[in-house]
């Protein structure tokens, strides 16, 4: 409690400080934070967040300026944005494969995953290190935290048990070539599409499903469009939050270690906002009228990990193995 009181006044006081009339402090840093999820969604409280710890802890010589809702652009935009110096920082997943990033992927590769606990180990370990090495020094982009994404599940007007079922399905998926040969394997149409675009492609029957954690679905409104929820659980990952790393290189280094520890403090509390919302989300859709089908997963999986194997490389598929090894 005493924590929280200290922190609340450091808050005030630094606010306090930089909108004195006639202060001399002005930032030295002006950070563009942007993601695609709306203001109710736990990755935009994080970043508020990470916000608010930079401030405090460089005593307002940095202020990061977060944009929900796809204001700074669709995702590939935000990356092209953080690579050209007009945005500085992302959420960003499996869309970075579309860099050449290889390993990448793998934070989303259909049926790597099988737990939060595995996961944790994962992202958290040795080959969450080496993944975030290889986005550094390929991409540009330096991982600064990591935030567990809830499983992805299908939503659709029809129940889907099997993946026959999917025959003549048009299926939203991000633009991510492994997602569409997957869905394409099991047997959907999928068309790549911006995320903004879901709700009203999926009103004029454009598409006829798509496939996100509970959080996205709740928080774009989907259950006005989509009646059922196919537990197909196909992806459990993680996302990266990443900044331009010549942007971070450019900055003192006191000013890196705040980056980086703000970050850290951003990923622990978005993990704790995660284990409290997931189940909430769940019960929300219920209550909005959605049903909750469960599927033949073994079936999804058959068909998912042949697609997997056959889009990988030889690295690829040694990292993919390296990962269901993890106990």
């Amino acid at each position: 409690m005493i924590k929280n009181l200290v922190h609340c006044f450091l808050v005030l006081f630094a606010l306090s400080a930089c909108k004195q009339p006639g202060s001399k402090i002005e930032p030295e840093y002006i950070l563009r934070f942007g993601h695609l999820a709306n203001e109710n969604n736990i990755w935009h409280k994080a970043a508020l967040k990470f916000a608010e710890e930079v401030f405090v802890r460089s005593e307002g010589r940095v202020e990061v300026k977060v944009y929900p809702n796809e204001q700074l652009g669709k995702e590939m935009d935000m990356i092209t944005g953080i690579l050209g110096g007009s945005m500085d920082i992302m959420v960003t997943a499996e869309s970075l494969e579309n860099w050449s990033l290889p390993y990448a992927i793998l934070c989303a590769t259909p049926f790597a995953i099988r737990d939060s606990d595995h996961l944790q180990k994962v992202a958290g370990g040795p080959i969450g290190k080496e993944i975030e090495a290889h986005i550094t020094e390929v991409a540009g982009l330096k991982p600064i935290a990591w935030f567990e994404r809830g499983a992805r599940n299908l939503t659709t007007n029809v129940p889907v048990r099997q993946p026959d079922d999917l025959k003549g399905l048009i299926i939203r998926v991000p633009n991510v070539s492994l997602y569409v040969a997957t869905w394409s394997a099991l047997g959907a149409k999928p068309t790549p599409m911006a995320f903004s675009e879901v709700f009203t492609s999926l009103q004029q029957s454009t598409i006829h499903g798509q496939e996100n954690p509970f959080a996205l679905i709740r928080n774009a409104g989907l259950y006005e469009v989509q009646k059922y929820c196919n537990m197909t659980e196909h992806v459990k990952g993680w996302a990266y939050v990443v900044m331009g790393n010549k942007k971070f290189e450019s900055m003192p280094a006191d000013l890196q270690q705040i980056i980086l520890e703000s970050a850290h403090v951003m990923q622990a509390y978005e993990h704790e906002l995660y284990l409290e919302q997931e189940e909430l989300d769940r019960l929300f859709l219920e209550e909005k009228g959605m049903e909750f089908i469960e599927v033949d997963k073994e079936a999804f999986e058959k068909l998912a990990s042949e697609a997997v194997m056959a889009s990988f490389t030889e690295e690829q598929k040694k990292l993919y193995k390296r990962i269901q090894e993890v106990k």
